[in-house]
């Protein structure tokens, strides 16, 4: 064997050995996809709602409302699914609930799903906010402790007990925060009755963001054979100008099945094939998942199509799945992020899953509209503060070439209580349900565990160092951090992780006001900071609100002219650092949000770049001109998309 064989072969057993590091979960959480075996009916629309007004918020479960359509137990409302109910009427008592509310919705299932016992019906929500309880006619199906992340549940077999009855799906939603949730919060009892009503109370939390609640995500039912593909791994690598794609299928309801993996490109073409449950497709001529900006080519999508065959004797059953894969790597030195082995520099924005009316529900015109914005902007990444986005979106920067670092919602965690072995369990749980979601995701390069939270205290360093090492052992192919604002000498997680993120606002949050200061401050960041980590750097926050539309010169605080001046003061230290180990620069804000109200706040935090509506501030034309300017000097691209261009 000659030396290139020889090394090809040492990639592939490598490749073998992350992917057998890989810890994998029982069940899969693949994304429900039509195919020859499989259908999918969508349940959106309008649900009849009733929020839980009583006093402890229990009436419903104390009197069962589950139990009858949910307008036999009082007055209910129109309530759109996918969206937050908070802005949905003119009630304030109804935009600042806490406490459980009701879904119900009757749905009429084809009745060939009904008919052929070896036909799995599955319910599937895919995120509400933050617990939720699920019964069908009556009977409880299931329950589900976190928002962002879906959750399912096969109910054939109740929906076959009367084919005559309407399929009755009612869901309580929670979205009370304790200490021990994600993220967390405290109920507060105002008991002064000289002060306040009686029963009156109020949720505290530690972030910056409205808390959204209802269910924000499609609710679906789709239906898999008897025997089904559960879920599928891949874990890609290349070689010269072969592409490696390791996978393994999981399958549920049947002992013995036969596998089928073909890999097709995005002209149809089958580029490799291979048969049972694991093995390793080898791509000639591969074409390389790239970031956007970075190459002509961006977001390049293979097709492995995975069809089991499987039989119990009496039938013969048949799946097909397809799944989107992307060959790149990822890898990080001391200095480097490094995609494809190639150096890649993060410029690009931090998001929210917010909008008027709609609050968190998923959007499709917004999200094409805020992709267009992305790209027009040239921000090559963005980050999901502070939480998952949802699979839609991460889809969409699949095939756009958006580079994500996928955050789980911990965020605001301040108190000591929070991080205590039921806390840190819940958050483990959480990761998993993360990773199982998104491990496929080309586009998913980081995994964030966590958002400024009190990485100072001393139960800290045992917390995130167990969290860290867990989501390293679920998934060694990515790297792993979370985004600090603590001090660099007390720090207890940073020795952790695999890239430093820190959010910083000098001259906003500190000294503000003082423009003057933020050379020197946010250099002494950056060298203080690597100086005792040597890990590469990303500057994951930074930023200044601005009112839209008001203006001053000089600049003052609030004004489009100050937000302005303190980015372009950032980019003048990010150009020094960049070139030694400062990796990336996400703004804070893409857009501006929602907050709870407070004194701080004007109608939502307003450090967008874009309102709110999605219109230009002048940040977003220095902000433009900066990510073209970084795109032209770092990557490959054709002519017709230097800029400045129309996208």
């Amino acid at each position: 064997m000659d030396p290139p064989e020889r090394l090809g072969m040492f990639r592939v057993v490598c490749l073998l050995a992350v992917f057998d590091a890989v810890c994998l979960l029982d069940t899969g959480m693949l994304f429900p996809r039509e195919s020859s075996s499989r259908e999918v009916k969508e349940l959106n629309g309008l649900w009849d709602f009733r929020a839980d007004q009583s006093p402890n918020r229990n009436q419903g479960f104390d009197r069962a409302w589950y139990k009858s359509r949910l307008a036999e137990t009082g007055p209910v409302i129109d309530m759109p699914v996918p969206a937050s109910y908070n802005d949905i009427t003119q009630d304030p008592a109804l935009r600042d609930f806490i406490g459980w509310v009701w879904y119900e919705r009757e749905v009429v299932v084809p009745a060939r799903w009904v008919a052929d016992g070896g036909t799995r019906v599955v319910l599937r929500v895919g995120s509400a906010h933050y617990y939720s309880v699920v019964w069908v006619n009556g009977v409880k199906v299931t329950e589900h402790d976190g928002g962002h992340l879906p959750f399912e549940v096969e109910i054939g077999s109740l929906i076959r007990k009367d084919p005559t009855v309407p399929c009755r799906i009612t869901i309580a939603v929670n979205n009370t925060l304790t200490l021990e949730t994600l993220p967390p919060g405290t109920i507060q009892h105002m008991d002064d009755r000289t002060k306040y009503p009686e029963g009156f109370f109020v949720q505290n939390f530690n972030f910056d963001f409205f808390n959204y609640a209802g269910i924000h995500r499609p609710v679906l039912l789709y239906t898999t054979p008897k025997a089904y593909v559960d879920d599928i791994t891949v874990v890609t690598d290349f070689l010269d100008n072969t592409g490696l794609v390791k996978y393994n299928v999981s399958v549920q309801g049947a002992a013995n099945a036969t596998l089928s993996v073909t890999l097709i490109d995005k002209d149809g073409r089958c580029v490799a094939t291979s048969n049972g449950p694991a093995g390793v497709l080898k791509v000639v001529d591969v074409k390389l998942w790239w970031p956007y900006l970075m190459h002509e080519n961006p977001g390049y999508l293979y097709s492995m199509e995975v069809r089991l065959t499987a039989a119990d004797g009496k039938s013969t059953f048949e799946d097909v799945y397809s799944l989107p894969v992307g060959i790149r790597t990822v890898s990080v030195t001391s200095t480097q992020f490094l995609i494809n082995n190639k150096p890649f520099y993060f410029h690009g924005v931090n998001k929210h899953e917010d909008s008027d009316i709609r609050g968190k529900g998923l959007d499709w015109p917004l999200i094409v509209k805020d992709f267009n914005l992305m790209k027009w902007l040239g921000a090559n990444s963005f980050r999901t503060s502070h939480y998952p986005y949802a699979e839609e979106i991460l889809q969409m920067c699949d095939r756009h070439g958006i580079v994500v670092i996928d955050e789980c919602p911990g965020v605001g965690i301040k108190d000591i209580r929070s991080f205590g072995k039921a806390s840190l369990t819940h958050h483990l749980v959480v990761m998993d349900e993360l990773v199982r979601r998104d491990k496929n995701h080309p586009s998913v390069v980081m995994w964030s565990v966590a958002n400024e939270p009190a990485a100072e205290m001393p139960p800290a360093e045992f917390y995130f160092k167990t969290l860290i090492q867990h989501t390293k052992a679920l998934d060694p192919t990515r790297p792993v951090t979370y985004i600090t604002a603590s001090n660099y000498a007390r720090d207890k997680g940073a020795p952790y992780v695999d890239v430093i993120c820190v959010n910083s606002y000098f001259s906003w949050y500190h000294d503000p006001g003082h423009l003057e200061v933020i050379p020197i401050q946010l250099n002494t960041q950056f060298e203080n900071w690597y100086g005792k980590y040597q890990k590469p750097i990303i500057q994951s926050e930074y930023g200044a609100d601005a009112v839209p539309g008001l203006h001053s010169d000089p600049p003052v605080m609030f004004t489009e002219e100050y937000q302005k001046v303190v980015l372009q003061s950032y980019h003048n230290v990010f150009d020094q650092k960049r070139k030694q180990y400062v990796i990336g620069e996400l703004i804070w804000n893409f857009a501006d949000f929602m907050t709870v109200q407070g004194i701080l706040r004007v109608v939502g935090n307003k450090k967008g770049v874009f309102t709110r509506q999605r219109q230009p501030k002048a940040a977003a034309f220095i902000l433009r001109e900066r990510y073209w300017r970084l795109a032209n000097e770092t990557g490959r691209l054709p002519p017709w998309t230097k800029y400045p261009c129309s996208l």
